[in-house]
């Protein structure tokens, strides 16, 4: 065999090596195993969620925080200077309106008043005569009025002491808890030093803001539900006043709401947490979150209708934790699909497992 004849040969062999190599990774066109694999895909329907859509009520609430206020305070002070002569109260006592709380040395405004009384005994014996005298025409006008003048200005003397005297007597404003104290009997108090604190605390009051978007919603008398850490009750009040300005700084609303205190576990100071009901809304349609497609837009969701997919473009309003409001495009009865979302489109079939 001739050089040419060989190479034929070996170039056949090559080939049909490198054939039994390929043929095997070629693709079978209309094969059975093809056939039956494309049947079975076309034939298979995905099996999806469903919610049947039915009108439910809507409560529109905001979740906020805030702080639990005193309905009164006020520092116990004094107004005048004395040695601290007794203490009528306890720490963390309750105490009356007009109560005496404490008394400071008082000898010498008492003496100056019991002085005043005897200066006016004196002087309205004197206006007494000159009185008579005036009458028979024995004195004059001026001299008569010079004795009424002396009196009256005795008799307000006397009611200046009175109001001194009653500096040194510290009593309650207003119904409340007793704090602890900063002084000791015999101890000498400085106009303005602090004695204790005073607290009413039934009721109390919770202060919050709200963002001003929800400022047509919230009005006076509106209730609200709140917890406290220390407790696992929970506690209701109401709405009672509301700041007449938006905050310009953090575009919020604040607002203040009372609530009963009569077992005495709220104390001033305290974090709560706050759900405010805003609106109830009696015939909502709510669809689950995860069903809502965001479009360029806006939204859209699946309905399956006939065993087939049909895409169809809503209007949403309120969101809870889990679900969101349908205000347009859907109606009660209709089914929204709630899974499966990713893999379907318009007119897919699939089945549906009603929730």
């Amino acid at each position: 065999m001739n050089k040419t004849g060989k190479r034929i040969l070996y170039t056949v062999i090559v080939l049909v090596i490198l054939g039994i190599i390929i043929y095997p990774k070629l693709p079978k066109e209309d094969s059975e195993a093809t056939r039956e694999t494309a049947a079975t895909s076309k034939n298979q329907a995905l099996t999806v969620d469903g919610l049947v859509i039915a009108k439910s009520k809507l409560k529109n609430q905001v979740n906020v925080t805030g702080t639990i206020l005193a309905d009164e305070s006020v520092v116990l002070n004094s107004e005048v200077a004395g040695k601290v002569e007794k203490i009528y109260f306890k720490e963390g006592q309750k105490v009356q309106k007009g109560s005496l709380l404490v008394k400071l040395n008082d000898e010498e405004v008492v003496a100056e008043i019991e002085k005043l009384q005897y200066t006016r005994k004196l002087n309205k014996d004197n206006e007494f005569r000159q009185q008579q005298l005036l009458e028979k025409e024995a004195i004059s006008r001026e001299e008569y009025e010079t004795s009424l003048t002396t009196l009256n200005t005795t008799v307000a003397e006397i009611k200046v002491m009175q109001a001194r005297l009653d500096k040194h007597h510290i009593t309650a404003p207003f119904d409340g808890v007793i704090g602890l104290r900063d002084i000791s009997e015999g101890s000498y108090l400085n106009p303005g030093a602090r004695i204790a604190d005073l607290y009413k605390i039934d009721p109390v009051k919770l202060e919050f803001s709200i963002p001003s978007k929800y400022i047509s919603l919230v009005n006076e008398r509106d209730s609200l539900t709140f917890t406290v850490d220390a407790y696992d009750d929970e506690f209701n009040g109401y709405i009672y006043a509301i700041e007449p300005q938006i905050d310009p700084q953090t575009r919020s609303l604040r607002v203040r709401a009372t609530a009963s205190n009569q077992d005495g576990r709220l104390l001033p100071g305290q974090f709560t947490r706050i759900n405010l009901i805003l609106e109830t809304i009696p015939n909502a349609m709510m669809v689950p979150t995860i069903a809502i497609i965001p479009e360029l837009n806006g939204k859209k969701l699946y309905l399956y209708k006939n065993g087939a997919v049909e895409s169809q473009s809503v209007t949403t309003g309120i969101r809870t934790e889990e679900q969101l409001q349908v205000l347009t495009g859907i109606s009660p009865g209709d089914t929204v699909i709630t899974s499966g979302i990713l893999q379907i489109n318009q007119g897919s079939t699939v089945n549906i497992n009603l929730n």
